[in-house]
């Protein structure tokens, strides 16, 4: 006969084989409440890591008007601008060269354009030529392109190809693109699957519990759209 022998008290096959399927039970037991634990520790390290990400996240702000000085959004933790450098309806933006210089005199780390461009007008590759040209002695990181419901062509693959070529020309200029859009824009204007500018840097517009700084605008008196976009 098989025995199992403690310091205590001698087992039996019966006794031993009540004791093992008592072992394997609380060992399931143990597994169960050790994967839960590992789910807490998972869950937390998540949550620490958004709650970091949030804590040091970069502030920044774009206008689409003359900003003659934005110290004030500076000493509030803005770190990076992009005014507008392009307009919608075809031209470069007669304040693009003064915001820049005076973003960075207000003390900007960092200070982009972005470009919306006039789609009924065509001819995508002149639009951008514009606009580098017209900030030949200007300082500003990268062209962030605009792509946003207005104007824009029922046909996608249309738009598509106007993107493409927009994009490209920048390239061409030296500049770094960046692609400015939102689900449902870039859904009704490209298709939602498009992915054709892939490559590019995505400042992606999400209002959804958005803190919108317009207290910090008003304050200002300036038509600024803070918060908005990053």
């Amino acid at each position: 006969s098989f025995f199992f022998f403690s310091s205590r008290r001698r087992h039996t096959r019966s006794s031993l084989v009540s004791w093992a399927r008592r072992c394997v039970q609380e060992t399931g037991y143990q597994r169960r409440v050790h994967g839960i634990i590992e789910m807490l520790k998972s869950f937390l390290w998540i949550a620490f890591a958004a709650f970091i990400a949030v804590s040091f996240c970069t502030r920044g702000v774009d206008y689409s008007t003359r900003v003659t000085s934005i110290s004030c959004m500076v000493s509030n933790g803005y770190t990076f601008a992009v005014p507008r450098g392009y307009c919608s309806y075809g031209g470069v933006d007669s304040n693009v060269v003064a915001n820049l210089r005076s973003a960075w005199d207000g003390g900007m780390s960092n200070v982009d354009v972005y470009m919306f461009p006039c789609v009924s007008c065509g001819n995508p590759k002149r639009q951008v030529d514009q606009l580098v040209d017209a900030l030949a002695n200007s300082k500003y990181g990268m062209i962030w392109f605009d792509i946003e419901n207005y104007k824009w062509s029922n046909d996608k693959e249309s738009n598509r190809r106007f993107i493409l070529e927009s994009i490209a020309q920048i390239k061409a200029r030296g500049k770094v693109p960046g692609v400015y859009t939102s689900y449902y824009n870039w859904e009704s204007i490209v298709g939602i699957s498009w992915d054709g500018v892939k490559d590019c840097p995505l400042w992606y517009a999400h209002y959804d519990n958005c803190l919108l700084y317009t207290s910090d605008a008003a304050d200002e008196g300036l038509g600024v759209d803070l918060g908005g976009r990053r």
